[in-house]
């Protein structure tokens, strides 16, 4: 045998030893048949339709994509066109104005239009649109754009600021409406789907996903008055300009709301988007086709929400209600009935009274000269029913803000209420001067508010809001800082005073209920 034909074996004998100790090695480790890429493959080709899991979010996917197909139709693009100031062509260098008839701001431009978008849903097949009153208010044109791209020109119903709230007109028939629900029946945490027109033309009927957040919530809008009436659901939808006026849908595929406000530091979406209640806008819309405003009643009071003082200075077992804060002009009537600044309204006509914006839609959508029966409750657990017929409301104001420059430093002479952690001044006529105050004012000026005090979340000094005159305690007047103290005499530290006060900036009159604190200690 030659020396090429051993080599040749001895290396065949080398290799088939080698594949043979492979095999006997894999057996032994048990390693697996196919590589680490082929089972992966044969893991994701594995049906999961059997999976529990995977069944329910099937049904989610699939009751989604059903109420967008069914609301979608309903949702449109609107664009209204409104006149804006113009601006001037150029403005003239000093002391060439007389050589030139317009003015130092240039020759004349004419008006210029602005035009803005948002959503809508149609409500009823003859055309009825339903949207914000924000989005049309000012305009001259406004064009309606559906879903398979017919526009029609749109007649304003009416609108209501208040409630931002508008209806629209279409001449059309045989369109779709959109269901609406019950916003009442809504509960935080359930599934919503909001649709609109986001950012412009080029993300039109878009519909993003969610809960609702949060429910009776109220916000600092540029556009608030006295009147606003505010008790918005909160969504984590994704909401942005121009999604304002489009609904807010449940999984059932019914309207809950209108997307109408966000809160952003930014102008755009940042998880918090905020829209108006069904049942609130239908009352709107009802009285804007039948009569092409809002005709609103009102008991004549000024309010604010319960706090936990006054639900244990009146003996209520939970923290709800409103509390009557003063009379407006128009609140003759309910003075006259028995009600009193102090009350906390609980219910009215045998429904609860939870918050401001409930109370406001218990009444505002009712007949001037109706007679509503309002339960209150008094200290000490007292309870009233008082039959109050109700008023026309007189036109909005805008809800004052407080003027920061009415602030001063402490006054000397100032009096220390340690209980209350408030110094306080006469009200002499020097300051009532200062402020404008009306003349038959009567009261001590707070001249400073300890920071973290039992009065620190209630009553304003100069430099937070204020300043505040307290007016009575107890309903006691107070005139002095000697008769504040009187009138705190003989109470002590965990006891709850009711405070009258005069706010100086906004010029309103409100209650206060203060949990006294111990004295100060050196």
């Amino acid at each position: 045998m030659s020396s090429s034909t051993r080599q040749r074996l001895t290396l065949t004998g080398m290799v088939s030893g080698a594949l043979l100790t492979g095999v006997l090695l894999a057996g032994a480790l048990h390693l697996p048949e196919r590589s680490s890429a082929q089972q992966v493959a044969r893991r994701a080709a594995a049906p999961l339709a059997a999976d529990p899991a995977v069944r329910s979010l099937e049904s989610l996917s699939e009751a989604f994509a059903s109420v967008a197909e069914r609301v979608k139709p309903t949702v449109v693009f609107i664009k209204a066109e409104r006149t804006v100031d113009s601006e001037p062509a150029f403005r003239l260098p000093p002391g060439f104005e007389r050589f030139f008839p317009w003015g130092p701001d240039g020759p004349p431009m004419g008006p210029r239009y602005r035009e803005a978008a948002g959503s809508g849903f149609i409500v009823s097949p003859d055309g009825y649109v339903l949207t914000n009153a924000h989005v049309v208010d000012g305009s001259k044109d406004v064009t309606v754009r559906l879903l398979d791209r017919r526009e029609f020109k749109a007649k304003v119903v009416g609108t209501d600021p208040s409630t931002d709230i508008a209806v629209l007109k279409l001449d059309a028939t045989n369109l779709t409406p959109a269901p609406l629900g019950n916003s009442d029946d809504t509960r935080v945490g359930e599934w919503v789907l909001a649709v609109g027109n986001p950012l412009g033309e080029n993300l039109t009927f878009t519909v993003t996903s969610g809960i609702v957040s949060a429910k009776a919530r109220t916000l600092d809008l540029p556009n608030r008055t006295d009147r606003s009436i505010q008790d918005f659901i909160q969504t984590d939808a994704a909401i942005n300009p121009g999604n304002s006026g489009g609904p807010l849908v449940n999984v059932r595929g019914e309207v809950i709301g209108i997307n109408s406000a966000i809160a952003s530091q930014t102008g755009f979406y940042s998880g918090y988007g905020f829209a108006i209640p069904i049942n609130l806008a239908r009352k709107v819309m009802e009285q804007l086709i039948r009569n092409g405003r809002v005709q609103r009643a009102a008991l004549g009071i000024l309010v604010r929400d319960a706090t936990a003082n006054d639900a244990q200075y009146v003996g209520l077992p939970e923290i709800r209600g409103v509390l009557v804060q003063d009379f407006a002009p128009e609140g003759k009537a309910a003075k006259a009935a028995g009600l009193e600044p102090g009350d906390i309204i609980v219910a009215v006509d045998g429904q609860p009274v939870e918050y401001t914006a409930q109370l406001q839609e218990r009444i505002a959508f009712r007949k001037p000269g109706e007679v509503v029966k309002v339960e209150v409750a008094r200290k000490g657990g007292v309870r009233k029913t008082l039959s109050i017929p109700l008023q026309r409301v007189g036109e909005p104001t805008e809800t004052a803000a407080a003027d920061e420059s009415a602030g001063g430093e402490d006054r000397a002479g100032a009096t220390s209420m340690a209980t209350l952690g408030l110094t306080v001044a006469p009200l002499d006529r020097e300051t009532a001067a200062q402020y404008d105050l009306p003349r038959d004012l009567r009261g001590v000026i707070v001249t400073g508010v300890r920071p973290g005090g039992p009065s620190s979340e209630y009553v304003a000094g100069p430099d937070n809001g204020g300043p505040d005159i307290i007016l009575s305690v107890e309903g006691k007047p107070v005139t002095t800082p000697q008769e504040l103290r009187d009138a705190l005499r003989g109470m002590k530290p965990g006891d709850i005073v009711t405070l009258r006060i005069y706010n100086v900036p906004s010029k309103q009159r409100r209650i206060e209920r203060i949990k006294l604190g111990a004295p100060a200690t050196r």
